[in-house]
């Protein structure tokens, strides 16, 4: 087996060399995840700043040790970072990354990651949980590990079990129904978050979303952590579903664990579709996304410029309601050309509505406005019309 050399961020690591990336391989890197690790870098030192304190962290799967090592060379006030793994050939490579980029901040762990959150209960202002497929196994555990006013960030890979491909391992991972539409993204963002609500809630803990944004194959929410039993019941009123109509694009968001659900759609008559139970608060806090945003001349990032393409993107998103309309979809449906999207933004701010793009679906807009206005909005701008 041969090594290679990566330079990413302010660090050098060194890796065995495999074909491609995979499950199978305990230590890889993936080029791909790259941006994801600057999003990281950015999100965690606006929390390190919000603390105003050292901070103490834990990177539950290493691997390479690529993201923890950058956690502890690039954010500031970094007290310790944790970089556990279960294998030992990814602990051996840890250690040696250690090494090559001259950290002492850095410690090593080679246990499950549901015993070492457990075993370390208390001690992380941050745990990161990474896995290669569903985060939904160690959540419960990093509930129970992670202290009050602690962060949690998080990513699912699963995403076709997620946005309603394979409804059935969605509903046993993460206790929900998913379904498939033009927004399913947001909505396995929304079943990831609420999942980890539900968690964390049985440890009287109650959760404030800082940023989440799906991306390429994964989803990502980073997550800070409140306690008291009386904040978190009424924390779980933002839990809820979501219906939707296949034929006239209606949809309706409901809270509630327990609601009524209505089954025909009162517009025209088809049945409808039901995702849920998933969150259905803020999935994006603006002033957070704004420190991040003004923080990336700090930080050297290769993916500066995607990076901030999403960042604003998910800052327009903020305040925005639940689901959003793909305007290409709008037009299939009425049968007309398609309309550009910056005209239909430009005629409903006109008209009062808030309205904004959408990192999700780049022919898409999230708006207060009904779907029978952006149609009439898309009607009025439709040269054929």
């Amino acid at each position: 087996m041969t090594n290679e050399h990566i330079h990413e961020g302010l660090v050098e690591i060194e890796i065995p060399k495999f074909d491609k990336v995979s499950s199978e391989a305990p230590v890889f890197y993936n080029p791909v995840m790259e941006l994801n690790r600057d999003l990281s870098i950015l999100a965690l030192q606006e929390f390190q700043r919000e603390l105003n304190k050292e901070i103490y962290l834990c990177d539950a799967f290493g691997g390479s040790g690529i993201r923890g090592i950058r956690y502890a060379k690039e954010i500031s006030n970094v007290a310790k970072v944790v970089i556990n793994d279960i294998s030992s050939l990814a602990v051996n490579f840890q250690k040696t990354n250690i090494k090559l980029n001259g950290l002492d901040n850095v410690e090593t762990s080679q246990n499950d990651a549901s015993l070492m959150l457990r075993e370390m209960r208390g001690e992380f202002d941050i745990v990161d949980i990474d896995p290669f497929g569903t985060p939904s196994y160690f959540t419960d555990s990093a509930a129970y590990s992670l202290k009050s006013d602690g962060m949690l960030c998080i990513s699912a890979t699963d995403t076709s079990a997620l946005c309603g491909t394979y409804k059935a391992p969605c509903i046993r991972k993460y206790n929900a129904k998913p379904f498939k539409s033009e927004y399913c993204h947001e909505n396995g963002v929304r079943i990831l978050i609420g999942f980890v609500a539900m968690t964390f809630a049985k440890y009287k803990k109650y959760i404030e979303v800082k940023f989440s944004h799906s991306t390429e194959h994964y989803m990502r929410a980073y997550i800070k952590i409140h306690r008291g039993s009386k904040a978190t019941d009424e924390s779980l009123e933002n839990m809820g579903f979501i219906v939707h109509c296949k034929k006239c694009l209606h949809r309706k968001t409901i809270n509630g664990l327990a609601p009524h659900i209505p089954e025909v759609c009162p517009v025209c008559g088809e049945k409808l579709i039901t995702a849920g139970p998933l969150w259905l608060g803020d999935i994006q806090n603006k002033s957070y996304i704004q420190g991040m945003i003004d923080s990336t001349n700090e930080k050297k990032l290769n993916k500066k410029d995607e990076a901030l393409k999403l960042l604003n993107l998910c800052l327009n998103e903020a305040d925005m309601p639940a689901t959003f309309y793909d305007l290409h979809l709008i037009c299939k449906k009425l049968r007309i050309s398609a309309v550009r999207l910056a005209k239909v933004v430009d005629a409903l701010t006109n008209e009062g509505f808030k309205v904004s793009r959408t990192h999700y679906e780049p022919t898409a807009i999230k708006t207060d406005a009904s779907l029978d206005k952006i149609e009439e909005i898309i009607v009025k701008l439709n040269p054929e019309s």
